[in-house]
């Protein structure tokens, strides 16, 4: 994923959490959190920069990916956030609960 976003989109900070441990079953690198900053979003609405995303990394979102929660943004905006940008991982009745 990471080599794929890099060469698609030449990302000025890239940050790709595995969260896959948080939820059930066997599955692993299967649910990611992606925090993406490029220049390639500029003038895009927030689903058209998820939307590009989607596209480069169909192959693994056919496959193992089960899940991706992604924040897309401009170099401007991430300066506007002051580099203060996350992604809460969301509560699932997955693997942190067995036992």
């Amino acid at each position: 994923m990471e080599t794929k976003l890099i060469e698609t989109f030449s990302p000025s900070r890239l940050r790709i959490d595995n969260d896959s441990k948080r939820h059930a079953g066997p599955a692993t690198d299967s649910h990611f959190r992606l925090i993406i900053v490029a220049d390639a979003f500029d003038g895009q609405n927030r689903v058209q920069r998820q939307r590009q995303v989607y596209a480069c990394l169909a192959e693994e979102l056919a496959g193992p990916v089960h899940a991706l929660q992604m924040k897309c943004l401009t170099q401007a905006e991430y300066e506007t956030a002051g580099g203060d940008v996350t992604l809460k991982a969301p509560p699932c009745g997955g693997g942190h609960r067995r036992p």
